[in-house]
């Protein structure tokens, strides 16, 4: 995240970073966080920095209303889990299936079947 970039300094109250010499701090969430006015400034710099760490930031603006910066594919990743959460169905097969793993009563395909898989 902001670490590779950045040398740490930390105050008593909350954990501040210096990105291509711009102080950024980490919110409550453990998300960076910097102001509108430092993001317009050095837009190109952020945008790079959260497509290549994956790694959303949290755009804060006087009014009170921030926003956050992330990548398509985070965001696309992100509404997936979500989707996986909110389906009671899903959650209920998936924690039936984990049951079954540690239980080692799970399916068990045949070899053939592997094979099949491995080499189609």
């Amino acid at each position: 995240m902001v670490e590779r970039f950045a040398q740490s300094v930390l105050s008593r109250t909350q954990q501040k970073y210096i990105v291509y010499g711009i102080s950024v701090r980490l919110s409550e969430v453990g998300m960076a966080s910097v102001s509108v006015n430092k993001f317009r400034d050095n837009l190109k710099a952020f945008v790079e920095q959260c497509l290549s760490d994956h790694e959303p930031l949290r755009v804060t603006r006087r009014s009170g209303e921030d926003f956050v910066v992330m990548s398509a594919a985070d965001w696309e990743r992100e509404q997936e889990t979500l989707f996986v959460l909110q389906n009671t169905s899903l959650m209920q097969q998936i924690a039936e299936s984990a049951k079954t793993h540690d239980e080692l009563t799970g399916y068990r395909p045949e070899e053939d079947e592997i094979e099949g898989i491995i080499h189609p």
